[in-house]
């Protein structure tokens, strides 16, 4: 196998790949060997007809396409990692000469990894995020646990408000005629949950226990049931239960049940610490994208389109993949969000080509810098990654490779590069908005 290199323009190249024919020739028994049991001549069991026969009554390239699917695999793989160029795109295969007796020869386009100019990357600036956690902010997380170690109680001295838990009985009709689908009985309904069609929970508002009430609603136009798709309607609804959540007083007692301390003072200082940190974590988090963004802004690259077209179908493969975790197909997915294959895969193409940026410019600020990624580096990424999984570090070393352990240790790299962008970033005031002239 020879192969030769053209650099096309726009950061594509053309492989010309020659497989000797001899080998092309073995492939082509190989085909032959594959396909004659399927393959009857008259004189001849079926499986038992000569190549030669076959050829001859079907014509000299009917093992051809077989042979090119055996031969091509190999001989690009081979090609690609022999040649002196970064590919990062499938590769698109045309043959050029497929001939018995002859070479066979073939041409593989792909996509090579762009250049990259980088602007200044190193004390971009940065919009600050606040930090500071105020009482209000203390406040809202002492509400949410109280919400969660509320009572559900049950409620007969007054009418259903906006928050009640209810049990309803309930039966729709279109002009006097009730239809199917619209009748339920001892039917859960959390007011304000949105859950039913147009002002249907806000109608029963106001209604005691035992009430029948008419509630008049119209279904969408887009409604799923094309038979009730913009039709008004009207239920009949008797509400059989009322609950509410009973939150526990905001006090010392609160502040023993839920925590270790004694007094509510000091569990909203406590909380007022956890929160802070939450808040610097995530504002580390929010200073580190902000100046890889504001980096890869500064840089320059030309990416083709073959590129693009690669990242979007891995993020496709992944997202079917943890689709299929949770026992839903891509098929059904799509179906659920009323999107074609092809409207799916453009709306990930600007996510894909940010993920290809940020790569390529991490990337470039890992050789610009010379980092490098010691064997302490990787020993602790595999510690995380053993505590992640809840594996043993020795069980994790025997299943990563070659492969696994050099994008292990690229991926390092890159984070490195990320938390040296982060580090040397200066924060800034928050642009103020300028107000209206009056």
């Amino acid at each position: 196998m020879s192969f030769t290199v053209e650099n096309l323009e726009k950061n594509m190249a053309k492989l010309t790949i020659e497989v000797p024919a001899d080998e092309f020739e073995k492939a082509l028994q190989k085909a032959y060997e594959k396909q004659k049991g399927k393959i009857t001549l008259n004189g001849f069991r079926k499986g038992k007809a000569p190549r030669a026969m076959i050829e001859k009554i079907y014509g000299a390239g009917i093992f051809y396409e077989d042979a090119a699917n055996i031969v091509i695999p190999d001989a690009y793989e081979k090609a690609a990692d022999e040649c002196e160029i970064d590919i990062v795109s499938q590769p698109e295969i045309d043959v050029t000469q497929v001939e018995k007796g002859k070479d066979f020869i073939f041409t593989a386009t792909v996509a090579v990894k762009p250049e990259v100019t980088l602007g200044k990357y190193l004390g971009v600036e940065v919009e600050k995020t606040e930090t500071k956690v105020l009482a209000a902010d203390v406040n809202a997380e002492l509400d949410r646990i109280r919400e969660q170690n509320a009572r559900i109680v049950d409620v007969t001295d007054r009418a259903v408000k906006s928050g009640d838990q209810t049990v309803i009985d309930f039966e729709g009709f279109i002009d006097g005629v009730a239809f199917d689908g619209g009748k339920g009985e001892n039917y859960p309904l959390t007011i304000g949950s949105h859950s039913f069609i147009d002002t249907f929970e806000d109608q029963i508002i106001g209604a005691n226990i035992g009430d029948e009430i008419e509630v008049n609603v119209t279904f969408p136009e887009d409604y799923q049931a094309d038979n009730l798709a913009g039709k008004p309607a009207m239920f009949k609804v008797t509400v059989k239960s009322i609950k509410e959540k009973e939150l526990p007083a905001a006090n010392d007692d609160f502040a023993k049940d839920v925590s270790e301390f004694d007094t509510l003072a000091e569990y909203k200082a406590d909380l007022k610490k956890t929160l802070t940190e939450k808040k610097k974590d995530e504002a580390a988090k929010i200073k580190k994208a902000k100046a890889v963004e504001k980096v890869v802004e500064n840089a320059t690259m030309d990416i083709p389109e073959p590129m693009v077209k690669s990242q979007v179908q891995s993020m496709v493969t992944e997202m079917a993949q943890r689709l299929q975790m949770q026992g839903v197909s891509l098929e059904q997915y799509m179906q659920y969000m009323g999107t074609e294959p092809q409207q799916f895969m453009m709306s990930l193409r600007p996510e894909a080509l940010l993920r290809i940026k940020n790569s390529l410019v991490l990337d470039a600020v890992v050789e610009a810098e010379k980092i490098t990624v010691s064997d302490a580096d990787f020993e602790e990424e595999l510690n995380k990654m053993a505590s992640m999984y809840s594996m043993e570090v020795d069980k994790i070393k025997e299943m990563i490779g070659e492969d696994e352990t050099e994008q292990i240790k690229k991926d390092i790299a890159i984070q490195k590069a990320a938390d040296l962008i982060a580090s040397k970033a200066v924060e800034v005031a928050p642009a103020k908005e300028e107000k209206d002239a009056e």
